[in-house]
């Protein structure tokens, strides 16, 4: 009979519990991955969100800029639009002007209805708010403030809004779930 060296082991190959281990191992690897992959799918949504706020915020100081005395007496004064919904923002025919018609309030009132029906449109729950400075108890006639607000699609929020973002006490007193996101402009007309 042959007999085997004495200095050879009889351990042949990888035991369960080691194919157990790299599994487990590979498997966090791969959930990380997917983690990242999942991000990086979003982020996109989430930059373009941002430029339409931009967009839209740009372009209303831009009418506001068109209609200076009407922003200087009062007139861009407007509630909040945000009401963290869906539903459209409806017009009426008595917020158009048209020349010879128009002053600088029903202009001023054209303005910030064509913006709540653009942020509502490109943006999911989308709303603005204007605010001009006040300084010992009287509005600036030509310095203010701007918040484009919206809410990110379920699941997609990867920052928490209440943080992150500067938005009008206004707005984050209601403590609305979830806290929108807002794009914050100063402006001097």
């Amino acid at each position: 009979m042959l007999a085997l060296p004495q200095s050879r082991t009889l351990q042949g190959g990888f035991s369960l519990v080691e194919v157990l281990v790299a599994v487990l191992l590979l498997s966090l690897g791969i959930l990380t991955l997917s983690s990242t992959l999942s991000f990086s799918v979003q982020a996109p949504k989430l930059s373009g969100y941002r430029a339409s706020a931009v967009n839209l915020a740009s372009s209303y100081v831009e009418r506001m800029r068109a209609n200076a005395e009407g922003f200087a007496n009062g007139a861009y004064d407007q509630p909040s639009s945000y009401d963290g919904s869906r539903s459209p923002q409806e017009t009426a025919q008595s917020d158009r002007c048209a020349y010879p018609d128009c002053n600088l309030v029903s202009m001023a009132t054209m303005d910030f209805v064509d913006l709540k029906v653009a942020v509502r449109m490109e943006l999911p729950f989308g709303g603005a708010f204007m605010q001009r400075d006040v300084q010992n108890g009287v509005a600036s006639r030509t310095d203010g403030n701007l918040w484009i607000l919206w809410q990110e699609p379920g699941g997609v929020a990867m920052l928490n809004a209440a943080t992150s973002d500067n938005c009008p006490t206004e707005i984050t007193s209601h403590d609305a779930v979830p806290a929108p996101h807002c794009l914050y402009v100063r402006f001097k007309l």
